[in-house]
C-alpha cells in the first residue's frame, strides 16, 4: 500500500483532497438540506461537520444536526420536518440501537423519504448483506472506508435521491389537492365564490400564503374585470376593472396577449382559456420563484379549472331556466287570482329571511340544509299553484265560502303537491320543484294535526311548509283580499302568536318575532 493510499484510508483526515464544490451563497427562497448525524462518539460529530462544512448541492448548503443516541434521534426526527439524510451509527446505547432506529423511522414515523446511511466501526456486529436485506436503509459504510471524498459522494447521492422522492411526494399531494379542490369548486354557484375558491386552491397547491388576484377578460373587448382578490390585493375586489397602472398589469396583459401563462417572479400569471371562449388570468405572487414542479401542477390545475368555468356557466344557465319555470308557474296561478296582488313575491322574500333566521337561531339544523336555505324563497312562490284547478266561481268569490266550496278550495293543496311532485321526479336530485311540492302540500297543515289535506302533525310537516304556513297567513292578514279588509299589524301579530303550537310551529313564530324586532318595517311596507 502506498503512502497516499494509506492516507486515504484515514477516515475524514485529508481535507485538502476534498472534491466538494465551493459552497454558494444559496438561494434565499430555498431551505437548507437538513442532515442528522447520529453517533455516540463526540469526535465523529466533529470530524463529520468538518468534512461537510463547505458542501452544497444545487445551490443549497447543509444544515447539520446532532443526536447522540437512538432514542434522542427518534425524538428529533419525530419533531423536526424535512430531514433529508440520517448518518446513523449502529452501536450506541445498545449493540443494535442504530438498526432499531432505522426500523422505527419507517414503521413508526412512517417516513419513507428520508435517506438512511448506516456507518459502523464494527462491521462484524451487523453484517452488510443481512442488514441491507432486513432493514430499509439506503447505504452501508464502514467508518474505515469513509474518506472525505467518499463521504461527500455518499451525501450527494443521498440528497439527490431524497430530492427525487420528495418531488414525487409533492406531486402526489399536489395532484390530490387539485382533485379535491376542483371537486369542491363544482359545488359553488356564484362566479365570485368560485373565483375565491380557485385562489384558495392555488395557495394550497403552492403550500404558501400566496397573495393572488383573479381577472376575467370579457370576450374580445379587451376590458379586464377583477372577479376575486385575496391577501394584499383584496382591495382590488372592490374595483370592477383591473387598473392598468397596477404593478401586476404588464404581466397580466402579456398573458392575455400571448394566451399563455407567464412565470416572471414576483409576478406569475396563469392563463386559462375555456371552450366557451372565456379567458381567465390568475396572478399569484409567492415570496420565492416557483419551482418547475409547482408550475407543472398549476398548469394541470388550470386545465381542470377551464372545464369548471364552463360547467359553472352551464349550471348558471340551467339554474336560470329552472327559476324562470318556477316564476312562470307562480305567475300562472296568480293570474287567475289577481286579488292577491304581490302576495307571492312578499312570501318569497320573507320565507327566505325567516329560514335564514331559524338557521341563525340554531334550530332544526338537520332540516335547514344549505340547499333548502338557498331554494326556499323561490320555491315558496309555488305554494298556491294548485289553485289553477279551482273553479273561478269559488276562487274569485268575494264573500264567505260555503262548506262545500271550502272543501273544494282546500283541494288546491293536494293538487299543487301532485303537479309539482310529478315535475320534480323528472329532475335528478333536489330542485325548486322538490321544495315547491313540500310547500304546496303542507302549508295548510297545522302543527297540532288539525290542518289539511293529510292532518300531519309537528315535525312530520316539512320545515319548508311550516315556514311558509306562517308567512302565508302573516302576509294574507296584513293585505286586502276580495273577501276581507287588511288587519292592523298588532292584531296580526296577536293572531300569529296565539296560534303558536296550534296552527304554527312555535320555533317559526319565535323566529318571525325575532325578525320583526330586528326590522320593524317587515309587513308594514306598502305593496
Amino acid at each position: 500500500m502506498t503512502d497516499s493510499n494509506a492516507a486515504d484510508d484515514n477516515w475524514l483526515i485529508q481535507e485538502d483532497e476534498e472534491a466538494a464544490p465551493v459552497a454558494g451563497s444559496g438561494s434565499p427562497d430555498q431551505r437548507l438540506w437538513r442532515v442528522l448525524i447520529v453517533d455516540d462518539d463526540v469526535d465523529v460529530h466533529a470530524v463529520t461537520r468538518l468534512a461537510l462544512r463547505n458542501v452544497s448541492f444545487k445551490g443549497r448548503e447543509l444544515e447539520l444536526f446532532s443526536a447522540y443516541s437512538g432514542r434522542e434521534a427518534y425524538d428529533f426526527l419525530r419533531d423536526t420536518p424535512d430531514i433529508a439524510l440520517v448518518l446513523l451509527d449502529v452501536v450506541m446505547e445498545t449493540d443494535d440501537a442504530g438498526l432499531l432506529l432505522a426500523r422505527r423511522i419507517r414503521e413508526e414515523l412512517h417516513n419513507a423519504i428520508v435517506r438512511v446511511v448506516l456507518r459502523t466501526g464494527q462491521p462484524g456486529q451487523a453484517p452488510e448483506q443481512r442488514v441491507i436485506i432486513e432493514y430499509d436503509i439506503n447505504d452501508y459504510k464502514a467508518k474505515t472506508e469513509l474518506t472525505t471524498q467518499k463521504l461527500f459522494t455518499t451525501v450527494i447521492s443521498a440528497l439527490r435521491a431524497y430530492e427525487s422522492l420528495n418531488m414525487l411526494e409533492r406531486s402526489r399531494i399536489g395532484l390530490g389537492k387539485i382533485l379535491a379542490g376542483a371537486t369542491n369548486l363544482y359545488q359553488i354557484h356564484s362566479l365570485r365564490e368560485f373565483a375565491s375558491g380557485v385562489l384558495n386552491q392555488v395557495s394550497a397547491i403552492l403550500d404558501v400564503g400566496a397573495d393572488g388576484v383573479l381577472c376575467l377578460m370579457q370576450g374580445d373587448t379587451g376590458v379586464t374585470s377583477v372577479v376575486a382578490a385575496t391577501g394584499g390585493y383584496a382591495a382590488l375586489s372592490e374595483a370592477e376593472l383591473m387598473p392598468t397602472g397596477h404593478p401586476l398589469w404588464p404581466t397580466i396583459a402579456k398573458a392575455f396577449a400571448e394566451k399563455k401563462s407567464q412565470f416572471d417572479h414576483p409576478a406569475n400569471v396563469l392563463f386559462i382559456h375555456t371552450q366557451e371562449n372565456r379567458e381567465v388570468a390568475i396572478s399569484v405572487t409567492p415570496p420565492w420563484p416557483l419551482a418547475q414542479i409547482q408550475r407543472d401542477l398549476l398548469e394541470v390545475f388550470c386545465q381542470r379549472i377551464a372545464a369548471a368555468f364552463d360547467n359553472l356557466y352551464m349550471f348558471g344557465q340551467l339554474r336560470k331556466a329552472q327559476e324562470a319555470t318556477v316564476v312562470a308557474l307562480a305567475d300562472l296561478a296568480e293570474f287567475r287570482d289577481s286579488g292577491t296582488g304581490g302576495h307571492v313575491r312578499r312570501v318569497q322574500m320573507l320565507s327566505s329571511s325567516l329560514a335564514q333566521r331559524l338557521a341563525a337561531r340554531g334550530v332544526y339544523p338537520d332540516e335547514l340544509t344549505p340547499q333548502l336555505l338557498d331554494m326556499i324563497g323561490l320555491a315558496s312562490i309555488l305554494h298556491d299553484v294548485g289553485k289553477v284547478a279551482t273553479p273561478d266561481h269559488i276562487l274569485l268569490k268575494p264573500g264567505i265560502h260555503t262548506a262545500e266550496e271550502r272543501a273544494e278550495m282546500q283541494t288546491h293543496a293536494a293538487v299543487g303537491k301532485s303537479i309539482l311532485e310529478r315535475a320534480a321526479n323528472m329532475v335528478d336530485g333536489v330542485s325548486y320543484l322538490t321544495y315547491g311540492a313540500e310547500i304546496a302540500g303542507g302549508h295548510h297543515e297545522h302543527y297540532d294535526g288539525n290542518g289539511y289535506p293529510n292532518q300531519l302533525k309537528g315535525t312530520d310537516i316539512p320545515v319548508s311548509a311550516r315556514i311558509v304556513a306562517v308567512v302565508d297567513v302573516f302576509d294574507s292578514l296584513l293585505h286586502e283580499r276580495p273577501y276581507k279588509d287588511p288587519w292592523p299589524h298588532t292584531e296580526v301579530m296577536t293572531y300569529i302568536t296565539d296560534r303558536a303550537g296550534k296552527q304554527f310551529d312555535p320555533e317559526v313564530v319565535a323566529a318571525l318575532l325575532d325578525l320583526i324586532e330586528r326590522d320593524p318595517t317587515i309587513g308594514r311596507t306598502p305593496d
